[in-house]
């Protein structure tokens, strides 16, 4: 989701990436179709509503997280990458969702190295994929 050279990031709320700021979307709910995911995910976190989109790739990694003192899980994340359209008249909720999201903003794509990403994030940018 961009406009002027800025993307849409959201900041995690919870998981192994709490505080770092991602993609809007999330886990796809039983019998639910990716894109439909997405759109739900988009207004959840971001207060974005009657989006539409085209697909544009997958990407996966793995990590090992903490999720216990003693206890490491190995997680794989699969990101389907969606070129997202938004309304002109959007309100972006700028607070968090109570769930995912600590808050939504627009961040320069300049200032994307600055910024504590997720590795899905910093995967995506190191492949040099254009945001437009």
């Amino acid at each position: 989701m961009m406009r002027n050279n800025e993307i849409l990031l959201i900041k995690k709320a919870r998981g192994p990436h709490t505080g770092k700021w991602d993609l809007p979307g999330g886990r796809i709910e039983f019998g639910e179709e990716p894109y439909a995911a997405l759109l739900r995910e988009i207004e959840e976190e971001t207060g974005i509503a009657n989006c539409s989109g085209t697909i544009r790739t997958a990407l996966s990694y793995t990590l090992i997280y903490p999720y216990a003192e003693d206890t490491l899980e190995e997680l794989h994340h699969i990101g389907i990458i969606y070129n997202i359209d938004i309304p002109n008249d959007h309100e972006l909720r700028v607070g968090g969702d109570g769930e995912d999201s600590l808050g939504a903003c627009w961040i320069a794509i300049e200032d994307l190295p600055k910024c504590k990403v997720t590795p899905f994030l910093s995967l995506l940018s190191s492949l040099m994929m254009t945001f437009e």
